[in-house]
C-alpha cells in the first residue's frame, strides 16, 4: 500500500506542503484522485451548459467556446449572487475522462458544503476563424498562445467587459472578488495569473497549475512594435510592485519541460521565491499594506496537469473553505 509523506512548513501566511510517496514502486507523476474528483453515488449532479460560441472584439477575428456549470439545485440558490470559478482551457477542464475533472469537483465539494455555491465558466482559447473547429477536440485552439501568455490586460479585458457581462445578463454571479477563482494549467495558468495581477479588483484566488513563467510570449522589438515581455519577466515585477492581494495557488513538478522557453520548474519557484521576498520585505519595513497568501505543491511530475487535478479538492477548499 502507498504511503503519503506530508510535511508541512508555515511562515506567516504561507504554508508549503511538500509531496513524496514511500512506495517506491509507484512511477513519477503517478497520482490517483481521491473521491472527490469522481461521480458519488447520492450526490446530486450540477449542469453543465454548451458548449457556446463568443467572438471577441478584443482579440478580433476570433473565436471561443465555453461552457456555464450551474450546481445542482441553481433554481433555489440563484436568489443571491453565487461564487464564480473562471478556468482556462475550458474544453480540457470539462472533460469528464481527463486530468482536471472540474464539475464532478464542483458537485462533490458544494454537496459537502466544503465550498459555496459556485458557478464555472470555462472558457477555450481564441482560433483566427469564423467558427470554432469541430476537429479541435482536446487540442488547443491557434490563436492560445497571443491570449494566454501575454503580460497585457487584454484577456482581462475579454472576460470582464464581454464575456462576463453577457453571463451576467442570465446568471447571478457575485462582484467581489474575494469569491472570484481564476485559474488554468501551463499557459492558462500564467493568464490566469496576469488576469489577477492586473484585476485584483475583480479576481482575488489564482489557481495556478504546472504554470508557464517562461518566455513563450517573449517578442524581440522590430522596427514597428517594441519588445514584449514573456512571463518569466513575472518574478522580477513581483519584487519590484507594490503587493496585490492575492491568494495563490502554484503547482509543478520536478521533470516539467527545459527547453528554449525557459525551465518551467525552475520558473515556478522562482515566482514562490519572489513572493515569498515580497513578504517579507513589507513585514521588515512594517509595511500595514496586503501580502500574498500563499500555497504550495511541488512534486515529480512532467508537463501534465495530472497532479494538479488529483490536487485540485483540496485547492478548492483551502481557498474557499470555511
Amino acid at each position: 500500500m502507498k504511503k503519503l509523506l506530508t510535511t508541512l512548513l508555515i511562515l506567516g501566511n504561507v504554508i508549503s506542503i511538500n509531496l513524496a510517496y514511500a512506495d517506491e514502486q509507484r512511477k513519477p507523476g503517478d497520482y490517483q484522485f481521491t473521491a472527490d474528483s469522481q461521480q458519488q453515488a447520492g450526490v446530486p449532479n450540477g449542469t453543465l451548459k454548451g458548449p457556446y460560441e463568443f467572438h471577441s472584439k478584443i482579440f478580433k477575428n476570433t473565436v471561443r467556446r465555453y461552457w456555464v456549470y450551474l450546481p445542482a439545485n441553481y433554481e433555489t440558490l440563484h436568489q443571491k449572487p453565487l461564487n464564480l470559478l473562471v478556468f482556462q482551457d475550458g474544453q480540457r477542464a470539462t472533460n469528464p475522462t481527463g486530468s482536471l475533472r472540474v464539475p464532478e469537483v464542483l458537485d462533490n465539494l458544494i454537496h459537502q458544503k466544503a465550498i459555496p455555491p459556485t458557478i464555472g465558466l470555462f472558457v477555450t482559447p481564441g482560433n483566427v476563424s469564423e467558427s470554432y473547429p469541430d476537429n479541435l477536440d482536446m487540442s488547443n485552439p491557434d490563436h492560445r498562445a497571443q491570449e494566454y501568455d501575454a503580460l497585457n490586460d487584454n484577456y482581462a479585458r475579454m472576460l470582464l467587459e464581454e464575456l462576463l457581462p453577457q453571463l451576467e445578463k442570465t446568471y447571478a454571479i457575485s462582484s467581489k472578488p474575494q469569491d472570484r477563482i481564476i485559474g488554468g494549467t501551463s499557459s492558462g495558468a500564467i493568464c490566469a495569473f496576469t488576469v489577477a495581477w492586473n484585476r485584483p479588483d475583480a479576481f482575488r484566488n489564482v489557481i495556478s497549475i504546472i504554470g508557464s513563467y517562461t518566455s513563450i510570449g517573449y517578442q524581440p522589438a522590430t522596427a514597428d512594435k517594441p519588445m514584449a515581455p514573456g512571463g518569466d519577466l513575472y518574478p522580477g515585477l513581483i519584487r519590484k510592485s507594490s503587493i496585490r492581494p492575492l491568494k495563490i495557488f502554484l503547482q509543478d513538478g520536478s521533470n516539467d519541460l527545459d527547453n528554449e522557453h525557459g525551465n518551467w520548474f525552475l520558473a515556478n519557484q522562482q515566482m514562490l521565491a519572489a513572493l515569498l521576498w515580497a513578504n517579507k520585505n513589507a513585514d521588515e519595513k512594517k509595511d500595514k499594506g496586503a501580502r500574498y497568501d500563499i500555497k504550495h505543491v511541488w512534486g515529480d511530475g512532467d508537463h501534465s496537469d495530472k497532479h494538479g487535478g488529483v490536487l485540485l479538492p483540496e485547492i478548492l477548499r483551502w481557498m474557499w473553505g470555511k
